[in-house]
């Protein structure tokens, strides 16, 4: 009884949040919905699917709670340096511009590191195209992503220098991002289920933490939704805990496989 009570939960949140349950490993989806029935103060999965059928604050906080990133600027500094030091030079040499994809970007910090990075490197080159494009399911972390406002700890790993010249103090004490940078970001919300890109002929895709949850079928569906939207010799980024299965190994060519860069064959 209560296995068909979770089920039917199941099909709630992907009919209701549109977050296809079939794609994340059982236990994650139930540890998750355990913590927000705790704090909700329901006992049973049937109880909690009726209080998030009727209450629309309660289905945003499930669907938060199933997307939960956590982040900060320069989060795995080492994969950072290189892109710096070796391949935004080279994109920015060969091509002269830049399209990338930083794909669950949470609440902002991959996408705009990497538009602190772009700028510095082409201050002296006002000639450079850059679009990033941000995307993630959680229409909340967006909402922030967008405002581009963080508290201190989050900038740990930048220098004073960065954030005085990158960073505008609030008030109340936190850090906005300046226009210089949040001009180079298209912010959306896309579903990586989906599987379509949010755009084509991109020269990097980084999609980094945000598939340690997914099945491993599903990994590999991603690796193959990637491939096509990149182009030749195109970046794919990995979190430093994934890695590359066989199932797709054919479609990419290892570019620094301690930090999880590969390029497209």
């Amino acid at each position: 009884m209560i296995d068909s009570d979770f089920q039917t939960l199941k099909k709630t949140i992907e009919k209701l949040l549109g977050i296809q349950c079939q794609c994340y490993k059982e236990d994650y989806i139930k540890r998750r919905v355990l913590s927000r029935m705790r704090i909700t103060g329901k006992e049973h999965y049937r109880d909690y699917n009726s209080y998030v059928l009727s209450d629309k604050k309660e289905q945003e906080l499930l669907r938060n709670a199933l997307t939960i990133n956590v982040t900060k600027f320069y989060r795995d500094k080492e994969v950072f340096d290189l892109i710096k030091s070796e391949i935004f030079p080279e994109i920015i040499r060969n091509k002269g511009r830049m399209r990338i994809w930083s794909a669950g970007c949470a609440t902002g910090e991959e996408p705009y590191t990497l538009a602190l990075i772009i700028h510095d490197l082409t201050r002296l080159k006002t000639d450079v195209q850059i679009t990033i494009f941000a995307t993630d399911l959680d229409r909340e972390a967006l909402k922030k992503a967008k405002a581009g406002v963080y508290e201190k700890r989050s900038l740990e790993n930048l220098s004073e220098n960065q954030i005085r010249r990158h960073f505008t103090v609030t008030e109340d004490d936190k850090y906005e991002v300046k226009p210089h940078l949040k001009e180079m970001i298209r912010f959306s919300q896309h579903d990586l289920m989906s599987g379509k890109p949010v755009t084509n002929y991109l020269d990097m895709i980084l999609c980094r933490n945000v598939t340690i949850y997914f099945t491993e079928e599903q990994k590999n569906e991603l690796a193959k939704m990637f491939n096509p939207a990149l182009t030749l010799k195109g970046f794919y980024v990995m979190g430093k805990t994934e890695f590359m299965s066989r199932k797709v190994e054919d479609l990419y060519e290892p570019y620094n496989t301690l930090q999880k860069v590969y390029t497209k064959k």
